[in-house]
């Protein structure tokens, strides 16, 4: 017969529990467990075994043995947990890949009825079609304005009625409407809502950036950083080359201004002085391009064997 433990006991086994797992694991899920029930969250952790581990238990509790731990090790990063220990919350510990983590939790929902007084987390709506119900229930889907019809000896719903709106709560009539028609419409499981990586936190959607958003972003913050340089006209390297190209721009136009001149600054003077000469290169080029195109197709065309005609070949294929 096993031992009962008193409630002491009891904290100071998961106090134990929890310092193990702060001193193994650098990665931390925080995930909100509303509406989840013991059999689901046992399938949870049978999905996660391995390099996962579900730690459920009091926030206060939590926040105390974490700020305990922190004290004893002097590791303060753990600290950055306890402000998100709100509500019905828990911790999934890991040593895998967050992004896998957090698609295999995802996978462990379970389809819930609409419970009377429960907060609606989508909108609930209620497809036309045979409802398979006798005509003696037309007052109930009157009472909540569905049109239907009688067909077939049943009550027949004609349009799709949105029935309950996301965040709002679930009557009783929408309850009961819901549970005759078979419609089980909210779903439940664990949400991630907070991730913790070695210190830092950050929201979950960060796991679903790719490599290409990373640079985009990078990109964008670059040019930002460009524009503040030329804006204040301070030098780093991210202005460097428009600075260079405005000053190049700058010794161009001072030389097409003045006696002072370089090759390509004379260039461009002849180029000024007889603009006729922009008619003439332009032709120049486009010949020059196209000839190179040409060139190859007529080097193909002499690799081609000729066909020797029926002429040449001493007998023809009609008589005269």
């Amino acid at each position: 017969m096993a031992i009962k433990r008193t409630k002491a006991e009891k904290k100071i086994a998961y106090d134990q529990k929890l310092c193990q797992l702060l001193e193994e694991y650098t990665k931390v899920l925080i995930a909100v467990a509303d509406n989840v029930g013991s059999k689901q969250l046992q399938e949870i952790r049978k999905g996660l075994r391995g390099d996962s581990i579900v730690l459920m238990g009091k926030n206060t509790l939590i926040r105390r043995c974490i700020k305990v731990h922190s004290e004893k090790t002097g590791n303060k990063d753990f600290l950055e947990l306890s402000n998100l220990l709100v509500g019905n919350v828990g911790l999934i510990f890991t040593k895998g890949d967050l992004k896998e983590v957090r698609e295999e939790v995802a996978k462990y929902k379970v389809g819930a009825p609409a419970r009377v007084g429960l907060v609606a987390p989508v909108d609930v709506v209620v497809p036309p079609g045979n409802t398979g119900l006798d005509p003696s229930q037309t007052s109930f889907f009157q009472v909540l304005n569905i049109p239907t019809k009688i067909n077939k000896g049943t009550v027949e719903i004609t349009i799709p009625v949105e029935l309950i709106k996301k965040g709002d709560k679930v009557g009783s009539s929408e309850s009961a409407l819901l549970a005759k028609l078979g419609i089980r419409p909210f779903s439940y499981g664990l949400v991630i809502c907070n991730v913790y990586d070695s210190g830092s936190v950050f929201s979950p959607e960060v796991l679903d950036l790719t490599e290409e958003d990373l640079m985009d972003k990078f990109a964008s913050g670059v040019s930002m950083v460009a524009s503040l340089s030329l804006a204040i006209s301070y030098p780093t390297m991210a202005a460097a080359p428009h600075m260079f190209l405005n000053a190049y721009k700058n010794v161009l136009a001072v030389a097409l201004e003045t006696d002072y001149s370089y090759d390509h600054a004379d260039k461009i003077k002849e180029y000024l002085k007889d603009p006729s000469k922009f008619a003439v290169a332009a032709p120049a080029a486009a010949a020059s391009g196209g000839a190179a195109a040409a060139a190859p197709k007529e080097e193909e065309k002499k690799d081609e064997p000729e066909e020797e005609s029926d002429g040449e070949m001493g007998f023809s294929l009609f008589d005269d």
